[in-house]
C-alpha cells in the first residue's frame, strides 16, 4: 500500500470514533434517516439471506436510478442471487423504496472508515461489488480487494477535477484502479483519464443511456388527464432555480390556452417556486398540497418525488430543464437526460447547456427528435408549431424514440463484462 493510502487509513481510523456524533448532527439537519442512520456505521437490522449476495453501489439519485436496469437484469437472469443496493442520500433511498423489485435489499452506504467498512463486509459477505460512477473510497475498495471480492467500476465518470486531485498521488490512484477486475468508463474522455491515472479500460458503458421508459401510476394518469381535459400539455422537466418563472413568462406569449406542468429537479423547491409565481400574479396548483389542475388553473407545480414518468406521459411537448443556466447568469447545470422524454416518444426542446449530455443531445438533434434553443424566450417559436400540428409532433417524438433505442444498448455489454465475475449458478 502506498504512503498516502496508509496515511488515509490511519487518519480515518483515528477519526472513526467521531462518526456517530457527525451522523447525529446530520440527522438533526435532515440529511440522514434517524431510524436507519446506524447503517452508515455498518450496523443493520436486516438479516443476510442464505446464498450469494451481489452488491451494487451508487452514491445519489442519478447513479442509483441508472442501476435499476442492472438490478432488473440480475433479478431476471440470476434469481439464485440476492441483490443488495447501497446509496448515500435520503432522496435516493426514497426513490429506491418505490422502484426496487421485491426481494432486493437497500442499505445506506457505510462511511469510509476501516472498522465501519469491516462491519459492513463482515455482515453482507458479497460475492461481487459493482460501483457506478463512484467516488474512489480507499477503505471500502481496498478492504474488499483484500477479501478477494471481485469488483467492477462501471459507467465511470472521471471529471477533470477528480483527475487533477488524484494526479497528486499517482501511485495511490493506480493502486485503487488496479483493485477493480473490470473498468467500464461511460465515455472516451473518462476512459482517457482512467488510463492516465494508471487504470485499464475494458470497454465503454454509460448506464444512463440504458433502460426503458420511466414508470408511472396509471390511476394518477387517468385522474390528471381528466382534470386537464383537452388542453395541450407542455411539461418543463427537471427545472432549476430561475428556469420555472422564465419558462412561464415565455409561454405566456402563446395564443393557445395550455396546461403547463413544472417539474422541479429538486421537489423541495416547491414553496420557493410558489412564492415566485404568486409574486408575479400567476394562479397555480401545487401537487405537494394535494391540489389538481382545474378549469381555473393552467399552471401546475409538480413538486413531488419520483413522478416524472407520469408527467412526461401527459406531455404534448417537453422542455428540458437544467439547460438554461448560463443564459440566466448562473453556473451551467449541464442539462438533464433527454432520453427520458425520447423513450416515451415525446418531442422535446432544450436550452444550450448540455455539457453532461453532449453526445446524446447531438444524436437526438441529428435524428430530428430534439430541438435546441438559445434562451427561454425562444421557446414559443418551437413549441407553438408543435402544438398546432399534432402529426408533426408525433413524428418528431417517434424519431426521438428510435434514436433513443439506438444509443441505449450498453446494458448487454455490461452484462457480458460482469458474467465472468459472477458466482456459479446454484443447482
Amino acid at each position: 500500500m502506498t504512503l498516502p493510502l496508509l496515511a488515509y487509513r490511519f487518519l480515518t481510523r483515528a477519526l472513526e470514533p467521531l462518526a456517530p456524533r457527525l451522523l447525529d448532527a446530520r440527522v438533526k439537519q435532515g440529511k440522514e434517516d434517524p431510524v436507519r442512520v446506524d447503517e452508515r456505521l455498518g450496523v443493520t437490522r436486516v438479516e443476510r439471506p442464505e446464498g450469494e449476495v451481489v452488491w451494487l453501489h451508487g452514491v445519489s439519485v442519478g447513479e442509483t436510478l441508472s442501476l435499476l436496469p442492472v438490478v432488473e437484469r440480475f433479478v431476471k437472469a440470476r434469481p439464485d442471487l440476492t441483490v443488495l443496493v447501497t446509496s448515500g442520500t435520503l432522496t435516493s433511498a426514497e426513490l429506491l423504496a418505490r422502484r426496487l423489485p421485491p426481494g432486493v435489499i437497500h442499505q445506506f452506504a457505510p462511511v469510509d472508515a476501516p472498522g465501519v467498512v469491516a462491519a459492513f463486509l463482515d455482515h453482507w459477505r458479497p460475492s461481487l461489488g459493482v460501483f457506478v460512477e463512484s467516488e474512489l473510497w480507499p477503505n471500502l475498495i481496498l478492504t474488499a480487494r483484500d477479501r478477494k471480492i471481485p469488483l467492477a467500476l462501471v459507467s465511470a465518470r472521471i471529471t477533470e477535477k477528480t483527475a487533477a486531485g488524484w494526479a497528486r498521488f499517482p501511485r495511490s490512484a493506480r493502486k485503487l484502479l488496479e483493485s477493480f477486475d473490470c473498468v467500464l468508463p461511460q465515455d472516451i474522455v473518462s476512459a482517457d483519464r482512467v488510463q492516465a491515472m494508471g487504470g485499464r479500460v475494458d470497454g465503454l458503458v454509460n448506464l444512463k443511456l440504458s433502460g426503458g421508459a420511466l414508470p408511472h401510476d396509471a390511476r394518477a394518469f387517468t385522474t390528471l388527464s381528466a382534470a386537464i381535459g383537452d388542453r395541450p400539455v407542455v411539461v418543463a422537466a427537471s427545472t432549476h432555480e430561475g428556469e420555472e418563472i422564465a419558462t412561464v413568462r415565455a409561454l405566456d406569449h402563446l395564443t393557445e390556452r395550455l396546461c403547463l406542468i413544472l417539474v422541479p429537479r429538486h421537489p423541495e423547491r416547491g414553496p420557493e417556486i410558489a412564492t415566485a409565481l404568486t409574486r408575479d400574479g400567476y394562479r397555480f396548483a401545487l401537487r405537494s398540497r394535494g391540489a389538481q389542475p382545474n378549469a381555473e388553473t393552467d399552471l401546475y407545480v409538480a413538486d413531488t418525488l419520483g413522478e416524472l414518468g407520469l408527467f412526461l406521459r401527459l406531455a404534448d411537448v417537453v422542455v428540458m430543464g437544467g439547460s438554461f443556466g448560463s443564459f440566466l447568469g448562473r453556473e451551467p447545470w449541464g442539462g438533464h437526460n433527454p432520453l427520458e422524454p425520447a423513450r416515451l416518444g415525446k418531442p422535446a426542446v432544450t436550452g444550450p447547456d448540455n455539457s453532461n449530455w453532449q453526445a446524446v443531445t447531438a444524436d437526438l438533434v441529428g435524428a430530428g427528435g430534439l430541438a435546441v434553443v438559445h434562451s427561454p424566450g425562444d421557446l414559443p417559436g418551437v413549441v407553438a408549431p408543435l402544438l398546432a400540428d399534432p402529426a408533426a409532433a408525433r413524428a418528431m417524438g417517434e424519431r426521438a424514440r428510435r434514436a433513443a433505442a439506438d444509443v441505449g444498448a450498453g446494458l448487454d455489454r455490461l452484462w457480458d463484462a460482469l458474467h465472468p465475475l459472477l458466482p456459479p449458478v446454484r443447482r
